[in-house]
């Protein structure tokens, strides 16, 4: 896939477990685990809004376009 998801590292920067952020955003566990290993099909723009309010970054640190 060309779309790589950096949510994990993110995570670790901000020093924030996926289940806190999941109760932030207001998203299961398991759908921030989809999100996280890049197999989700569609990110909806109201959850990235709210994981880059909530990591206080931009979609840029968040989703990277790498040719394949």
């Amino acid at each position: 896939m060309s779309i790589i998801v950096n949510l994990d590292v993110m995570l670790a920067k901000r020093k924030m477990k996926s289940k806190d952020l999941a109760d932030i955003i207001g998203i299961t566990t398991a759908n921030l685990s989809i999100l996280k290993s890049g197999k989700a099909k569609a990110v909806r723009f109201s959850t990235l809004e709210a994981i880059c309010k909530a990591l206080d970054c931009q979609p840029a640190d968040i989703l990277e376009y790498i040719e394949d």
